[in-house]
């Protein structure tokens, strides 16, 4: 049996491999090194049996415990969803004017609401609802319909121009498209409509618009253009503009009308969610 050649210096056995004058020592693993190691083969072993660990062809070994992330998930969401069917429930059966007094109620709805309104509603209103070319400023004081919370409410539920039976709706006739008013008219409108805030920028034509308006707009608008809320026309007199405010963008208006559209919300969303979003837009400081 052959001698076991050991290193002069350390007195450690070597493998018998040697490069360049410099040998190999047999050295063995520290003690705590391995048993590190064959805890961990242990842990392994255990954790296969207990816990979810194989894919199978149609699934994966369930484990003896028969733990699943996923229900643990499932459980947490329906704890939470318990807690919140509590206030949920308050929220759908009382009336805007209790939920306003009750000050965990208020809470629960404005949360709720912000939180629906960042899914579905920060697209085109914006972040912070300012709104923006076509898309109206949820925060100021300006409601087609009114900004009550009730009429907040109805807006969502329904939409605008939204296809439903019950959708908020307004026509503006186009009026240079179908040729009811010619270029000259429709140009001396936008002038007189530009009056009524002060930015008129041509007095003898905002003069000879002021007939026309009478004739083709008054019904709409009233007489000093401050709109109808039960027919959606907006005010003409204030600084607050959906397309612009230039004279332009008012001809523009004017000639080819426009139809925006806000989708309704009842049957997409749960009723007590509407109601938490017409509470939270209406306290972003534009409700009435």
């Amino acid at each position: 049996m052959a001698e076991t050649e050991r290193d002069e210096i350390s007195g450690q056995a070597t493998t018998g491999h040697e490069w360049d004058g410099i040998k190999e020592l047999d050295s063995p693993l520290p003690r705590w090194w391995l048993m590190v190691m064959y805890a961990c083969i242990v842990w392994g072993v255990a954790y296969w049996v207990l816990y979810p660990a194989w894919p199978l062809m149609s699934g994966y070994t369930k484990g003896v415990l028969g733990y699943s992330s996923r229900g643990e998930v499932a459980a947490d969401i329906a704890a939470a969803n318990d807690a919140r069917k509590v206030f949920a429930d308050r929220i759908a059966e009382a009336d805007m004017a209790t939920i306003r007094k009750d000050q965990k109620l208020m809470e629960f709805a404005l949360a709720g609401g912000k939180s629906a309104y960042g899914d579905n509603c920060a697209g085109c209103h914006g972040g912070a609802a300012q709104g923006g070319k076509g898309y109206p400023n949820l925060s100021d004081d300006d409601w087609l319909w009114g900004g009550s919370l009730e009429a907040i409410q109805q807006t969502i539920q329904f939409g605008i121009r939204s296809g439903h039976d019950e959708t908020r709706l307004s026509e503006m006739p186009a009026f240079g498209r179908d040729e009811l008013l010619e270029k000259k008219q429709i140009a001396q409108v936008a002038q007189y409509v530009l009056s009524l805030s002060g930015k008129a920028t041509d007095e003898a034509a905002a003069k000879l618009g002021a007939p026309v308006f009478a004739e083709q707009c008054v019904d709409c608008h009233g007489k000093n253009g401050k709109g109808n809320r039960e027919l959606g026309s907006p005010n003409l007199a204030d600084a607050i503009w959906l397309y612009g405010s230039d004279a332009n963008a008012i001809r523009t208006m004017i000639t080819d009308s426009r139809k925006g559209v806000m989708p309704h919300w009842q049957g997409r969303l749960p009723d007590v969610t509407i109601k938490q979003l017409a509470i939270y837009i209406h306290s972003l400081g534009g409700g009435e």
